[in-house]
């Protein structure tokens, strides 16, 4: 159990250590064949699947103008976003995809660890998180054709088949389990954060590993680009929400919902949809990491900063 809290704990770093490893020794990669990025993804889902209770459900219904705000939120600002940096810093076809894909991507289960940090409003950010999942197959296919469908050959239908069976088939699944066998789905939901730790390490490794020279040429644009789509997001999303009127906890929410993407998700799309396309999963692979280290900086700060505020009594 140490391991597992060890791991859990330290997501940033060893997610950060994945990457930095897979440059210093590309050869590793070649260890996890890239097919195993779908199965590995999977494995995140279906532990999302497993964590879902009863109470994640019945917030969508209970305060859907919040829930829907957010998705509208996740959908316009980050694919917008992506879009126009791809366009001010003129990517290449491939990067600028990649780019594109994260942001077109839903929410990542990361965001509800960072919101649950950060002291904001979980059951917002959950409800929010697994909406934007289920929608992501009609939407993030429809979003990336209108977006990149200039640059690359965009198939609506085969990319809305493997979001589906790399997304929703292991939710679903976790979900059934956690109905019909919730006492074993108990006993497993303590493994999975770092199970989920691990398979996003390794599927950093694979995309890294596999674009280590080209990372090496272009690898500060590209960072800087990731780096201003995650942190413009969190501001953006922070601010849109605030506009409405929204109380602190929920504009917490939503901005790290708005802010941290299912760079995963982008990875796998990009190694089935996009292969001859050498660099499209990098954007994905790098924002694996930066969106952990920054979302731990930015939120695990706010959490010290909301506590003493509740020990002054404000």
């Amino acid at each position: 159990m140490k391991i597992v809290n060890f791991i859990s704990r330290w997501m940033a770093v060893i997610i950060l250590a994945a990457g930095i490893f897979a440059m210093i020794f590309p050869t590793v990669g070649s260890i996890v064949p890239a097919s195993w990025i779908n199965w590995m993804l999977g494995v995140v889902m279906l532990g999302m699947g497993l964590m879902l209770r009863l109470d994640d459900v019945r917030i969508v219904f209970s305060r859907p103008q919040d829930v829907l705000l957010g998705n509208v939120l996740q959908f316009c600002i980050m694919p917008l976003l992506g879009y126009l940096l791809t366009v001010i810093f003129r990517l290449p076809p491939d990067l600028a995809v990649g780019v594109i894909l994260v942001g077109c991507c839903p929410g990542g289960t990361a965001s509800n660890v960072m919101t649950f940090l950060a002291k904001g409003d979980l059951a917002l950010s959950v409800g929010v998180t697994t909406v934007s999942t289920l929608l992501a197959p009609f939407v993030t296919p429809m979003l990336v054709w209108a977006l990149a469908g200039t640059m690359v050959e965009v198939d609506i239908l085969t990319m809305f088949i493997s979001i589906v069976q790399v997304v929703i088939v292991p939710i679903a699944t976790g979900i059934l389990v956690r109905h019909y066998a919730s006492s074993f789905a108990d006993r497993v939901a303590v493994y999975l954060p770092a199970i989920s730790v691990i398979a996003i390490a390794l599927i950093v490794i694979v995309v890294v590993s596999a674009n280590q020279v080209a990372l090496l040429t272009s690898g500060i644009t590209i960072l800087i680009v990731v780096v201003l789509h995650n942190l413009l997001g969190f501001l953006l999303g922070y601010c849109a929400s605030t506009l409405i009127g929204m109380t602190r906890p929920k504009r917490i929410a939503l901005s790290i919902e708005v802010g941290m993407q299912n760079s995963g998700l982008a990875c796998s799309l990009a190694q089935q949809h996009f292969a001859t396309m050498a660099m499209a999963g990098v954007p994905g692979a790098i924002f694996s990491i930066w969106h952990n280290i920054a979302g731990a900086l930015i939120w695990g700060r706010n959490r010290g900063v909301n506590e003493n505020q509740s020990q002054n009594g404000i």
